[in-house]
């Protein structure tokens, strides 16, 4: 699985002119799907996003986690984040996992980080969406689960 993840002050996603989800002060995610990942990757990077300490203490220092600060998360799918554009000017998204499998781990990475009592918000899988975002750092991170596991 593969995360860009954002520390945001406020975020949301629009399908068709509606606003579907929306946070504040939190993380956005967008989140890519491998066609090899499964159970164990979904809830290695849940874990992993949820811990991060990238939120300021009040020395300033990144050493609060999503949880500490009551922060929200946004989750989008994004099976672009497999676009492999080494060959050619089209990407190729041949390593990006089927819409079923996609799908479903999608839904569960987004429950196991509700478990743990964080708000999550989320696009429409398989929806054009216009996603806004206020990145706050800015910080934006980026997770391979291929590369640490």
């Amino acid at each position: 699985m593969r995360a860009c993840i954002q520390r945001v002050s406020e975020a949301q996603v629009a399908v068709e002119g509606d606003v579907i989800g929306r946070i504040g002060r939190g993380l956005v995610v967008l989140l890519g799907v491998g066609a090899n990942d499964g159970d164990a990757e979904l809830r290695w990077l849940a874990d992993k996003i949820v811990g991060l300490r990238i939120f300021e203490d009040d020395a300033g220092k990144m050493n609060r986690s999503l949880a500490e600060v009551g922060g929200a998360m946004l989750v989008v799918s994004q099976f672009t984040l497999y676009g492999d554009c080494r060959k050619g000017r089209r990407p190729s998204f041949i390593t990006a996992a089927a819409p079923e499998l996609a799908k479903r781990l999608y839904n569960e990475f987004v429950a196991r980080v509700r478990t743990v009592g964080i708000e999550v918000a989320t696009g429409c899988f398989r929806e054009h969406m216009l996603v806004s975002l206020v990145n706050d750092g800015p910080v934006t991170l980026w997770i391979d689960t291929a590369e640490v596991m």
